[in-house]
């Protein structure tokens, strides 16, 4: 029988990595230098292991294995088959990340084979120092001759353009758009199931075993979008004084659900024919989802993340003990 699904974390240590991942999700104990918590992945060597349930222990792979259209949905399923699609990540930023790009499918496809993906992805700033500031595209359209410039004279900083952050903050990172999260930021990141990053510029640091990082300079000119990109940063408004649509993209769909306390809450996600993600940014929250007559009900709170089947997306209630917000992620497959 299937029902919400809670995942054990998989845990990356970074040279950027701080300590607010254990605050943030109230871990008994501090855990330092950790840049990464990825919550839900299918991506080869880092697949999530079920952590509740009666089928606790199981990967998610040995789950699709089992389930693939009751969890994935039948449209999902026919595009993506027994693989997931998406990836979904906290990120806390003591430092800096490297000015980076990500292919897009078509690049993915002709460098690592038919199966491999882009990687689209999103972030919504959970926290930010007052200092905290990130890196979204250029700052004009450029041209690669004058790129290579920049590049060869450590001058590209110069055409970077760089947003400062506060909590709330939501920005749709396209493949080919240059990046980076800056350091003083906690946030949640939703994706294209892919782990291809090609790293351009990493202010000179060096790594663990004091040699400088590599970086991926010719794949990197391949991947960029030299173009300026106006809309980058994503505004929003509550709808119903409780929802807030944020993304509807080619690969996924997010929106952000503001619950008060004691403020009950039902939603259909039937229509979508597609799993539903519930990442949980504060509160804690009774969620409960029914088939066939019988409920499931799950106690969340603040940092966890939940994987309803797409079987059980006809009635998800929620029930919250606190003000709470919950991001509610399910996957595109036209």
């Amino acid at each position: 029988m299937l029902y919400p699904f809670v995942f054990e974390p998989i845990y990356k240590s970074t040279i950027w990595g701080g300590n607010r991942l254990s605050q943030f999700k109230q871990l008994p104990r501090p855990m330092f230098g950790v840049g990464e918590s990825w919550e839900l992945s299918q991506v080869e060597g880092d697949v999530s292991v079920l952590a509740n349930g009666e089928m606790k222990g199981c990967t998610l792979a040995d789950l699709l294995e089992r389930y693939p259209e009751e969890i994935l949905g039948k449209k999902v399923y026919a595009r993506y088959g027994k693989q997931f699609p998406l990836l979904f990540k906290f990120i806390d930023a003591k430092r800096d990340l490297s000015v980076q790009v990500h292919p897009d499918d078509e690049m993915a496809h002709r460098h690592y084979g038919p199966q491999a993906n882009g990687k689209t992805e999103m972030w919504y700033v959970v926290k930010a120092e007052p200092y905290a500031a990130l890196i979204a595209g250029f700052t004009r359209n450029i041209s690669t001759v004058e790129y290579q410039y920049l590049m060869r004279q450590q001058r590209i900083e110069e055409v970077l353009r760089r947003f400062k952050v506060q909590a709330g903050d939501v920005f749709y990172i396209p493949p080919g758009l240059v990046h980076s999260i800056g350091g003083g930021i906690l946030l949640l990141e939703i994706q294209q199931s892919s782990d291809y990053t090609y790293r351009m510029y990493d202010y000179n640091r060096l790594d663990a075993h004091g040699k400088p990082r590599e970086l991926h300079t010719e794949l990197a000119a391949e991947a960029l979008d030299y173009r300026f990109h106006s809309d980058v940063k994503k505004a929003y408004d509550f709808e119903k004084d409780y929802q807030a649509d944020l993304v509807d993209g080619q690969y996924f769909r997010s929106t952000l659900l503001r619950l008060q306390r004691g403020q009950t809450c039902l939603r259909n996600k039937k229509a979508d024919d597609s799993f539903v993600v519930y990442n949980c940014l504060q509160g804690t929250i009774s969620l409960s989802c029914a088939a066939d007559g019988s409920e499931n009900t799950l106690q969340i709170s603040q940092g966890t993340t939940v994987l309803i089947p797409a079987a059980l997306t006809e009635y998800i209630h929620f029930h919250p003990h606190q003000d709470a917000l919950l991001m509610e992620t399910s996957c595109v497959s036209n």
